[in-house]
């Protein structure tokens, strides 16, 4: 029986309230027993006599913050530890420099079947991308996905090995061709989503993507997490899980629930190969069956990303005098929430635009259960009054504060106007009108680095270039206790997670991180996360890795 008293540390166990600074409250020690907690309070002479009682070994935190194992909102983990192997792009700030990263990567690893780059954004190759601008680089495939994952980028035999060189468009994406219709090299949001993803994971062995799903465990474990909300599982990425879970003795050391991820559609009836196949998983894999390995819900992509001008606004861009679609029409998205909804599964719609925004509540609010807890991704330009609807209707706010670093919305101003980036990344709004709040990464598109994520949520200052002096909207920051509440306990509550994991309180799940730092907003630049446990076991020690 291991039991451990944890001592000297200052351990949050905030649970309710309004996530004001003064709910943040620190307690001296935590008794674990088990892989459970057994208690959590006063160091005090009573809790020193059972923990002697029970054998406990002592250990000393010296200090440091103690905090709930965090639950990223928001990850793609096969394509996270996928990414972790990719040539990274992202800091070239030109095309000459993109071209001399690719062409000296090419020389130093002439065995790669292909080239596989990552971390690219538009702005970079001043909106363009053609296979003229890659061809002559290498004879090998090269494919390079934009940092938000909405977009590819392809070589001439990219665009051939995919088989794509006369394929039509899917549903909600575009394969960019020229006046004769032949493939320019680029594809974006579905035509990305549903065919280069795929493609990728494909290509790699079985070995190779279970050695990907490992490495995304790991990386996840160094920044203090025990849990994570996959947001677009597919049988590629769920088998390479399994595989990994059966290697591990049928137990992974990171609780999962994931999202299975649909496919867009202009059929009414709601029908669905994906929806059929998530709901057959969910009643293998669920709350009763395997709790910290879940199907959970589905996944489906309202809208596109802002800086291609693939998000649904309801106003035009300012830059070209129009407006995009939603991808979804109201009555099919409604139908697929409505045969979800009944089947007990829970809706996760991104919804990054203001009239994305408008039609996911909608169609939740309509189609959806009270008590399901359905959830809208990313909510990055929504409207006045969206915040009280999304508290109204019990729909999760999951929120990437990465994606709100304002290094990274320089264009924003020119593409909608100064007055509508006045409601970017309303958090705080959202948290006031009463909706849970959680907070993922969107790793890989974005960096997975929790505190550092809860420093721009809390500050609205950059990350990525600490001397940019612009905050967004600092209004609508949240607090230190609201944002560390929702990278744990209201990631735990939106999957229904929260009655054994999310907090540290008296019979949950030891999940746990130590974290030396301060109990300041500022301060989360220099936070270092320690140690990692899950289930009262270390499973990321900083020492070990340094």
């Amino acid at each position: 029986m291991a039991v451990t008293l944890f001592a000297n540390g200052k351990f949050f166990t905030t649970q309710e309230g309004d996530g004001k600074e003064h709910d943040a409250r620190f307690d001296g020690c935590m008794l674990v027993e088990n892989g459970m907690i057994e208690y959590v309070g006063s160091d005090d002479a009573d809790i020193r006599a059972l923990a002697a009682s029970k054998g406990a070994e002592i250990r000393d935190l010296n200090g440091s913050h103690v905090l709930p194992g965090f639950i990223d909102g928001h990850v793609h983990a096969l394509l996270l530890g996928q990414s972790l192997q990719r040539l990274n792009l992202e800091r070239c700030q030109s095309l000459p420099e993109i071209r001399e990263t690719i062409k000296t990567y090419a020389a130093a690893h002439p065995d790669a079947p292909r080239i596989l780059c990552g971390g690219w954004m538009e702005f970079m190759t001043d909106g363009k991308a053609d296979v003229s601008m890659l061809d002559d680089l290498d004879p090998r495939p090269i494919y390079i996905v934009s940092r938000d994952l909405h977009s590819c980028w392809c070589s001439t035999t990219a665009i051939k090995e995919m088989g794509l060189e006369s394929a039509p468009d899917p549903v909600g994406g575009t394969i960019h061709r020229d006046a004769q219709g032949k493939a320019l090299g680029l594809l974006s949001e579905a035509a990305c989503t549903l065919l280069v993803w795929p493609h990728l994971a494909q290509i790699a062995s079985p070995e190779e993507r279970v050695g990907a799903m490992r490495d995304a465990l790991q990386a996840l474990h160094a920044v203090g997490c025990t849990g994570c909300v996959e947001m677009a599982m597919d049988d590629i990425g769920w088998d390479a899980l399994q595989t990994l879970r059966a290697e591990m003795g049928g137990q992974l050391p990171l609780h999962i629930a994931a999202h299975w991820l649909i496919r867009p559609t202009d059929s009414t009836d709601g029908d669905s190969e994906e929806l059929t196949r998530a709901i057959a998983l969910s009643q293998q894999f669920n709350a009763s069956t395997s709790p910290d390995f879940r199907i959970v819900g589905i996944k489906i992509m309202c809208d596109g990303v802002v800086d291609s001008c693939t998000a649904a606004l309801i106003e035009p861009y300012s830059t070209t005098g129009m407006t995009t679609d939603p991808i979804w029409t109201p009555e099919a998205l409604g139908a697929v929430v409505r045969k979800a909804d009944r089947a007990g599964l829970q809706c996760a719609l991104h919804a990054i635009g203001d009239a994305a925004a408008k039609l996911a509540i909608d169609a939740l609010s309509e189609h959806g259960t009270p008590g399901r807890r359905h959830r809208i991704e990313h909510l990055e330009l929504t409207s006045p009054g969206d915040g009280a609807r999304l508290a109204a209707a019990g729909i999760t706010a999951s929120i990437q504060p990465a994606h709100a670093d304002p290094v990274l919305l320089k264009a924003w101003p020119e593409l909608m106007g100064t007055a509508r980036c006045g409601r970017a990344f309303a958090y705080g709004d959202f948290a006031a009108s009463g909706a849970n709040i959680s907070i993922g990464s969107d790793s890989p598109t974005a960096p997975w680095d929790v505190l550092r994520n809860l420093y721009t949520a809390t500050t609205r200052r950059s990350v990525r270039d600490q001397d940019y002096q612009t905050v967004m909207n600092p209004e609508f920051a949240l607090s230190l206790c609201q944002a560390m509440q929702g990278a744990t306990r209201g990631s735990a509550y939106s999957c229904f997670a929260e009655g054994w994991t999310g907090s540290l309180a008296k019979g949950l799940q030891a999940n746990f991180a130590v974290v030396k730092m301060e109990w300041t907003p500022q301060s989360l630049l220099q936070a270092q996360v320690q140690e990692t446990w899950y289930k009262g076991k270390k499973v990321y020690d900083a020492a070990r890795t340094a």
